[in-house]
């Protein structure tokens, strides 16, 4: 009859054995052997603890205490045999890595009560490894302490260093984390902040169309009157609410308004970065079509924060920048030759808070944004806008 259970914690126990525990297995066996076979010790009961060590050198991280239990008890029982010392240096070697996986894997710090009781129970198994070394040969107490404690501090030392390290990686994860946000925060007011004056704009171009209309109806046209009456009652509240809620994106240091940009500004853009050391060509592909404001800003400033980080991480080099107009929108290239001697932009997702600005701007939009190193070197951004054209009004 099988044991179910048995079976699972042995599954469980072989899946945690990795590929070096083996290796460290087969060198101890293999030391072993060359040991019994140079020296040739008294005692036929060595294979039989040969091979109980053997699997417990191979199992060690998920049995340590277990391992160390039994470094102790054939530390008490195979000291001597035949009046004679029989004790192998291959249970010494067994002893040290019983005891340095005992200190790494269960040190007896930390802050949780089950860990630290585990942790004292090594203590005390390495203390009584100690203590027999002692009783046994009382003429080498620093090889009795030294060769049991030694490992074992060696092991809680690694253990504690690998808990700093751990520690000291979360804590720059969270930093990065919250730089992150921080970036998209900062990246949506700034697109607030320019959608607010657009859209506030655009608002009140409908209010005085519609104030201008209702001021041409006749007299007899009293119901048309009151309907475009309340469309100007409207659109002046939705502009009052929405200079009041998005202009608290503003802060008390925010500038007057933003002054729109838009890609009919990409030659005076080029012209800045090239005095700055790029060699920029500019490409257009299709035919140009009068874009929402919006767009036309995010377009702008994607292809402004494409170029502003090939300036800072690749320095002076060429860069092609594409504007395409084709059927499925706007699409933006901007990519750079590789610079020698210069550490790799970014790539999407990884933290350049300029990329995270093409991504939200991209998002508002529902477009598509794609930042990598190219194959031949260098980077490459490219960005697809939806291409709605601007819708045209009546001039009064």
């Amino acid at each position: 009859m099988t044991c179910p259970y048995c079976g699972l914690v042995l599954r469980t126990t072989l899946r945690r054995v990795r590929p070096l525990d083996l290796a460290l297995a087969a060198a101890f066996v293999s030391f072993a052997l060359i040991e019994e076979y140079l020296v040739r010790m008294p005692g036929g009961w060595w294979p039989y603890l040969l091979a109980v060590f053997a699997l417990l050198v191979a199992v060690r991280r998920v049995v340590p205490l277990l391992a160390l239990l039994a470094s102790a008890w054939a530390a008490h029982e195979f000291v001597y045999a035949d009046g004679e010392v029989s004790y192998r240096l291959w249970q010494l070697v067994a002893m040290m890595i019983a005891a340095y996986t005992a200190g790494a894997h269960l040190p007896p710090v930390g802050d949780n009560g089950r860990a630290r009781l585990r942790g004292g129970i090594g203590v005390g198994l390495v203390l009584l490894i100690a203590l027999t070394y002692w009783d046994a040969d009382r003429t080498d107490p620093m090889g009795a302490f030294f060769f049991t404690f030694a490992p074992y501090g060696l092991g809680v030392a690694v253990a504690v260093q690998s808990r700093r390290l751990a520690e000291a990686a979360a804590a720059r994860a969270a930093v990065r984390e919250q730089r992150v946000r921080e970036a998209v925060m900062e990246e949506r007011v700034r697109i607030a902040r320019e959608l607010h004056d657009m859209v506030a704009h655009s608002v009140t171009v409908m209010v005085i169309h519609a104030g201008a209309v209702r001021r041409r109806l006749d007299a007899t046209q009293e119901v048309e009157r009151e309907l475009l009456e309340s469309v100007e009652v409207a659109g002046r509240e939705a502009v009052t609410e929405l200079r009041r809620t998005l202009g608290l994106l503003r802060g008390d240091a925010a500038e007057g308004t933003v002054a729109p940009v838009g890609l009919d500004r990409l030659d005076e853009l080029v012209a800045q970065v090239r005095e700055a050391g790029l060699a920029v060509t500019v490409r257009r592909e299709g035919e140009a079509v009068d874009l929402l404001p919006a767009v036309d800003m995010s377009a702008y400033r994607i292809v402004q924060e494409a170029l502003t980080n090939v300036l800072k991480h690749a320095g002076p080099t060429r860069v092609d920048v594409e504007v395409a107009y084709r059927t499925d929108g706007l699409h933006l290239i901007v990519s750079n030759a590789p610079a020698a001697g210069r550490r790799p932009i970014p790539a999407a997702g990884h933290g350049g808070h300029g990329l995270i600005g093409m991504r939200e701007r991209v998002a508002l939009f529902g477009g598509a944004l794609s930042a990598g190193p190219r194959p031949e070197g260098g980077f490459a951004v490219h960005a697809r806008l939806p291409a709605a054209v601007r819708p045209t009004g009546v001039t009064v």
